[in-house]
């Protein structure tokens, strides 16, 4: 890769750097100062995020906030209707892992996240067939969204970015825990070598494909 272009990417991320660690700090803020409620909110969004984006999710979130914790999966898919693609797997999805965090774990979602001593089989719970519609990418995203660090979201704009940066030989989502392991590492050492912090990285090359720095 021409040495240039990790220059501009370097410039960008100069540029950048307040606002991602602005968001980081956000982040952070959720595990440190929220409630279970508000942990799982963040983990119904990054269900609702799944196979859509981040910017349905949010609105999907909105449009059922005041009922997450009670409504069947009826009353979440009707109020999914006309804002998510998929209001009835998505309603269902929510309705079974809510009942399942309340059966087992009592809806201590912070007391659950935080007695996770390896932070990957913390990941590796909530990507299990328990916690439903997540996966690999999206459970590192509801980490990452709580404040935990180290975890790559390998969604397609990552992807083709580190593809372009020659970092992996091509932009299809890893299809096993072995597979996204490996980009993840292939991911931090490219990070690593630009000397821009991991998670930062991460953040930034999503705005570089998106123009924004969501969540």
């Amino acid at each position: 890769m021409d040495k240039a272009v990790y220059r501009k990417l370097r410039s960008s991320y100069e540029e950048k750097q307040v606002m991602i660690q602005t968001r980081l700090d956000e982040f952070s803020s959720i595990l440190e100062e929220g409630d279970d409620l508000k942990i799982f909110e963040e983990l119904v969004f990054c269900v609702f995020t799944a196979g859509t984006s981040a910017k349905m999710g949010l609105r999907s979130v909105e449009a059922v906030r005041d009922i997450l914790t009670r409504a069947n999966r009826r009353q979440l898919s009707k109020r999914l209707l006309h804002v998510h693609r998929f209001p009835n797997s998505r309603s269902r999805y929510v309705v079974q892992t809510r009942e399942y965090l309340k059966r087992e774990f009592d809806f201590k979602l912070k007391d659950l996240i935080l007695s996770f001593e390896d932070p990957l089989e913390r990941r590796d719970f909530f990507a299990s067939k328990d916690i439903m519609g997540l996966g690999y990418k999206e459970s590192s995203h509801f980490l990452r969204n709580i404040g935990l660090r180290g975890y790559a979201i390998l969604d397609k704009h990552i992807l083709r970015s580190l593809h372009e940066f020659g970092v992996i030989d091509n932009p299809k989502p890893p299809t096993t825990r072995n597979k996204y392991l490996d980009v993840e590492i292939k991911f931090k050492k490219f990070a690593a070598k630009l000397g821009i912090d991991f998670d930062e990285m991460d953040l930034l090359l999503w705005s570089e494909k998106t123009g924004e720095i969501l969540k």
